[in-house]
């Protein structure tokens, strides 16, 4: 019994990380399109550089439209439950939250790129993480390597390295594919990263004497 209640509590921290950017994205995206804010200081803009460092993490959280805003919101619903499901722990929230500005962050490589906005940078970055905790524990390799092999095959696709932007009909506006290969890359990252903080902090706890 404890440790179910352990491994419980390790996968809400999970959902809250994946809860704060949506939560946020509701109250940012509700105040803009009722007028209460204007648009353009929660934008990232690449000719503005350090100056709106906030933009970091607020980009991310503006959406174009409400049909974008929901779909965003439902994408990343469905990756949090993708993360409960294979047992994420504290340390995937964290790589998730490190990685939510730096997703950002890594449109500096674009230099094509003049601004962004929309969650879908971070929604990829949180089904990297996922893939990647579902990879590294038995029972769920399956479940990771399809993520992993959906996630390749959607980058490929899009060539994001090559197209950073272009317009889809679909949307009405120009989707970042930029940013879905910066999310992708910032998330794996970040959740290896934190596996490996994770092992160093293991093995000196080991070597600590009591």
């Amino acid at each position: 019994m404890p440790r179910t209640l352990a491994l419980t509590d390790s996968r809400h921290a999970w959902l809250i990380a994946c809860c704060i950017p949506a939560w946020a994205s509701v109250c940012l995206s509700a105040g803009i399109q009722h007028h209460w804010l204007a648009r353009q200081p929660w934008v990232w803009r690449a000719d503005l550089g350090w100056s709106s460092f906030w933009t970091l993490w607020t980009a991310p959280l503006v959406n174009i439209t409400p049909f974008h805003s929901l779909s965003n919101l439902l994408a990343l619903a469905a990756v949090g439950v993708l993360g409960y499901a294979v047992d994420a722990r504290p340390r995937e929230a964290l790589a998730l939250l490190i990685a939510w500005p730096l997703t950002t962050l890594g449109l500096l490589l674009w230099p094509a790129l003049q601004w962004y906005a929309g969650l879908s940078g971070l929604i990829h970055a949180a089904a990297a993480i996922v893939a990647w905790r579902a990879l590294t524990q038995r029972g769920t390799r399956g479940m990771g390597a399809l993520l992993a092999a959906g996630l390749l095959i959607k980058l490929l696709s899009e060539r994001g390295w090559a197209i950073p932007a272009a317009f889809d009909s679909n949307w009405g506006f120009n989707v970042v594919y930029a940013a879905h290969l910066s999310g992708t890359v910032t998330g794996l990252a970040a959740a290896m990263a934190a596996d490996g903080g994770a092992g160093i902090l293991a093995r000196w706890r080991k070597l600590k004497p009591t």
